[in-house]
């Protein structure tokens, strides 16, 4: 009868059979060309899900054409070149296509390199000096058994491998850099306002005001002056307020489209449990009122609250723009490591890339949120180990069948469908409990204080691809090595070994290391199928489609669900940049060790490259624009897993001959090579691709901004002023078909009015108000899609002065109409002292005497139409200026400010008669009057530059 422990060791020998192999490859091949078949056949009548980006696009950068035919999607990726793909699409998707272009040269070579050269010689050898009963064709091709001088073939290998790798990286750092500074002087970077603009971090008490962000500049004498300056306003819990109140009107909206879907009021009102748990206990309670309640009390604590807000106490951030986008990357460069009184001085992001929540976060705040998130992403990451235990039990059903008696029943009355199970389900759910984990760190990330989404993206690419390495790799090897010394253990249970001798052979466990994780390769074999299949899975999108057809079937979709489903969708770079690079990783780690791997993982970039190529053309877009700055740090994680690569090199060379032989150190000097090659890349390309390096031919023609011109606009506050002075309020909005059931939901009686909603750019839409006060607007059929007009006005970079004229023209309406957003942050800043104006000056002061008059119409009282915040007069002190004489009622009217006057070497426009910065201005000691290197003039918060009257 044979024994326990031989047939342990008759299935320790492989981790997946071959045949669960293949039942992998096999199904994921099928189903990925099920999928592409899906794709052709639904594209040509699904084009606001396949093609979103034809009808919607900035400016015109629109798609290039795309045929209707089965395969007519097909000739535009290979047609499409760098260039036009850079300024249609942006640096941003240039950056993560040239990525997986590198990383398919990469795993190409790669897979050349070691399927030539290892294949024939683990092959060669397993034939000769290991028994048939022994090995199988997985095996045969893998290092697992081959030893003696053979092994160095392998060693010379990971030589080559880091040699394709570093050549393919200095290439393609390379042309990243000079398309990193081909976008730096790109028209739309050099006249977007933010690219001439530096944030002001962590400013002391004293310094919180305008007076004091110039005194920090003036204190380390950078050689441009700013042209305006503006300090973080406090806003408190206003923005809590607004998108509570939005919650609740989507929330709203959805009860009743479901309850009047099609028009017709449904059998029963919807309802809401109150408290409970999983629907048992708490308290039903009527959905429709319900909310209706809630809108109505969160309505009046907004109005309540910008009634109390005070604007005039400044925050610990701040902004100061430049003169030109040459001299904001000069002075960034200069003060990157000085810390000008305390403070961090940076180029300032996109303001739609800002995280606002988390500007005004103290040193101590911050050091208390990252410690709190480490301890949860700790313990978020544990709990996430646990699938490995199920995903490692399933990996090893061979072994484990040994000694679970049904599964050995299972796999000798069925084995086909035991290697289809053993097959499948490892990578399956691997991938399953990875969904949700990216979205956890991205949470967790910005609790921790991240102050953009761009570093948000690039937080969760190191925390989700550290997370992936540790877990998957480390943990799951050693989860394998816990196994085999199960079976070990359990074999010699069986032979009626002692105890002492079972502890003594443990000695041998290391020995069982190296075959642990080279037997693992089958497993990453069944992971990269899955990997191509769900690549090509998201290019059909059919969880989409679903999904859409689930929510207009059964629960309704609203206005604003249609709405925000036809435009693209935003790319969501972080997770495919870390999935990438892990698959990445593993094809490196096993590259010397099973070639197989390195071929799957080059058959799933060239595929991926393809796919992503088309989702970026065609169906999403960037969030906001960085201008590929998660270049470096993707690089920076592939050269760490050239270095794991040679890491467990180092470990399997050491465990064939002993660490003590020294024969393990052949193998340390390509980490040495990755070493000094990531330092030489950081000197020759990284600063350079952070900041706009001009020549002295750039400076001398660069484009320069008045004082005046962004002074007089207040376009600093416009732009970095907070997003909820000027957010507006959702107005409830149903389908037309709808509303005349209204008066049957609400009994009471219903008024007829109109709606201005800036999701229609300020356009006035039919609504009722119910008696509560709360209006719903009327949305007809032919509206209930994005505008595309909207849409370029709200994703192009334009000032938002142009955009509220933009959007004027677009609907015919006057701009003294208009409830944009530049109107209502307009009207505060004109009114509320030093709640953000430039100059305290009232309307009839002018330096040069003319004036723009720019009316601010006072909006309507509804509820949904008061300005954010009320409005507040201005009493105006002594200038530092000539000051104009006091005016009893300041008009509501905003007002130029005078510009700031550098002390020397500046050029006066006679054509404008205003100072304009110099190309360069030098400070020297002796200036007088704006050497603020101590402490700053003692001014008047309510009026900028204003001092106390003696």
């Amino acid at each position: 009868m044979t024994s326990i422990g031989q047939i342990i060791d008759e299935n320790s020998s492989r981790t997946l059979a071959p045949a669960a192999v293949a039942s992998q490859v096999a199904l994921m091949s099928v189903i990925s060309v099920a999928a592409v078949i899906t794709f052709n056949v639904l594209r040509p009548k699904n084009k606001a899900i396949y093609e979103p980006k034809v009808k919607y696009h900035v400016g015109d950068k629109k798609p290039p054409p795309i045929s209707d035919s089965l395969f007519g999607w097909l000739p535009p990726l290979y047609r499409t070149t760098e260039p036009e793909l850079l300024e249609k699409f942006g640096l941003d998707a240039v950056t993560f296509l040239r990525f997986t272009r590198m990383m398919r040269s990469i795993f190409s070579t790669v897979a050349f390199i070691c399927c030539a050269i290892l294949l024939p010689i683990d092959a060669v050898y397993n034939l000769k000096h290991v028994p048939s009963s022994g090995r199988n064709i997985l095996s045969m091709l893998t290092i697992r058994d081959v030893e003696g001088s053979y092994l160095f073939a392998h060693v010379a290998i990971t030589y080559m491998v880091s040699v394709v790798v570093m050549f393919f990286v200095w290439r393609h750092w390379r042309v990243m850099l000079h398309l990193r500074q081909q976008w730096f002087r790109s028209p739309e970077y050099m006249e977007s306002f933010y690219a001439r603009t530096l944030a002001i971090m962590h400013v002391p008490k004293k310094y919180q005001s305008d007076a004091g962000i110039r005194a920090i500049f003036d204190s380390v004498q950078v050689p441009y002056p700013t042209t305006s300056v503006h300090i973080g306003r406090k806003v408190g819990r206003l923005p809590e307020l607004i998108d509570y109140h939005n919650d609740i009107v989507r929330q709203l909206e959805q009860v009743l489209v479901t309850y009047l879907k099609d028009g017709k009021i449904a059998k029963e009102r919807p309802t809401i449990r109150i408290g409970g748990f999983l629907g048992m206990g708490g308290v039903k309670k009527d959905a429709i009122d319900f909310y209706t309640a809630k809108l109505q009390r969160v309505n009046k604590a907004i109005e309540d609250y910008r009634q109390e807000i005070d604007t005039r106490q400044a925050e610990n951030y701040g902004f100061a723009s430049m003169a030109a986008v040459p001299y904001a990357h000069t002075v960034a460069n200069m003060l990157r490591k000085k810390h000008p009184k305390g403070t961090d001085v940076t180029l300032a992001p996109n303001p739609k890339d800002i995280i606002w929540a988390n500007m005004n976060k103290s040193p101590a705040d911050l050091f208390q949120k990252k410690v709190v998130g480490f301890l949860l992403l700790v313990l978020v990451c544990f709990f996430n180990t646990i699938p490995l235990f199920i995903i490692s039990i399933l990996a090893n059903l061979s072994s484990i069948s040994a000694y679970v008696g049904f599964l050995g029943a299972w796999s000798t009355a069925s084995p086909g469908s035991f290697a289809f199970v053993s097959g499948v389900l490892p990578p399956g759910i691997s991938a399953l409990f990875g969904i949700a984990l990216p979205l956890v760190m991205r949470y967790l990330s910005r609790f921790q204080g991240a102050l953009t989404h761009s570093r948000l993206d690039r937080a969760v690419v190191a925390r989700y691809f550290a997370f992936l390495v540790i877990s998957q790799l480390v943990i799951f090897t050693l989860i394998g090595v816990g196994f085999i010394a199960a079976e070990q253990v359990v074999s010699e249970i069986g032979e009626h070994v002692s105890f002492a001798d079972i502890i003594n052979s443990l000695h041998s466990l290391p020995a069982t290391i190296n075959s642990t994780y080279i037997n693992q390769s089958s497993y990453w074999l069944t992971f990269f199928p899955l990997r191509g299949f769900l690549a090509v899975f998201d290019l059909a999108q059919i969880v989409n489609l679903l999904w859409i057809f689930i929510k207009k079937k059964i629960f309704g979709r609203t206005p604003r669900d249609i709405r925000e489903w036809t435009q693209p969708a935003e790319f969501e770079y972080a997770i495919y940049y870390s999935i990438l690079l892990f698959m990445g990783t593993v094809a490196l780690v096993f590259a010397p060790l099973a070639p197989l791997v390195a071929l799957a993982g080059a058959v799933v970039f060239w595929a991926s490259s393809w796919v992503y190529k088309y989702q970026l053309m065609f169906v999403f877009v960037t969030k906001v624009e960085s201008g590929g700055r998660l270049w470096n740090m993707i690089v920076n994680r592939l050269l760490v897993s050239v270095v794991l690569m040679q890491l467990l090199m180092v470990l399997t060379i050491g465990l064939q001959y002993g660490f003590k032989s020294f024969l393990w150190l052949t193998t340390v000097p390509p980490i040495l090579f990755i070493v000094a090659f990531k330092v030489w890349i950081d000197k020759t390309f990284y600063h350079k691709f952070l900041y706009y390096i001009p020549s002295r031919e750039e400076l001398e023609h660069a484009q320069i901004h008045s004082s005046r011109a962004d002074a007089s606009g207040n376009r600093i506050e416009r732009r970095f002023g907070h997003p909820a002075l000027h957010m507006e309020l959702f107005t409830p909005m149903l389908h037309a078909n709808m509303m005349p059931l209204l008066g049957e939901v609400y009994k009471g009686p219903i008024g007829s009015d109109k709606a201005k909603l800036g999701e229609y750019g300020g356009k006035k839409l039919s609504a009722q108000v119910i008696d509560c006060g709360i209006k719903f607007a009327s949305v007809e059929q032919r509206d209930l899609e994005y505008d595309p007009a909207l849409y370029k006005r709200d994703r192009g970079e334009v000032d938002w002065d142009a955009r509220s004229m933009a959007s004027a023209a677009i609907f015919g309406h006057r701009p003294s109409e208009s409830a944009s957003a530049y109107h209502q942050k307009a009207n505060f800043y004109a009114t509320g002292g030093e709640s953000g104006r430039s100059s305290p000056a009232p309307m009839n002061y002018s330096r040069t005497n003319t004036q723009t008059e720019i009316e601010l119409s006072r909006l309507g009282q509804s509820a949904d139409n008061l300005p954010l915040l009320h409005d507040r007069g201005y009493d105006y002190p002594m200038s530092r200026q000539t000051p104009p004489p006091p005016v009893p009622n300041p008009p509501r009217f905003a007002s130029p400010s005078p510009p700031y006057i550098p002390g020397g070497g500046v050029h006066l426009s006679p054509a404008e008669d205003f100072r304009e910065a110099p190309l360069h201005r030098p400070y020297t000691p002796s200036r007088e009057g704006l050497n603020y290197a101590t402490d700053p003039p003692q001014y008047n918060l309510a009026g900028r530059g204003a001092r106390h009257p003696v």
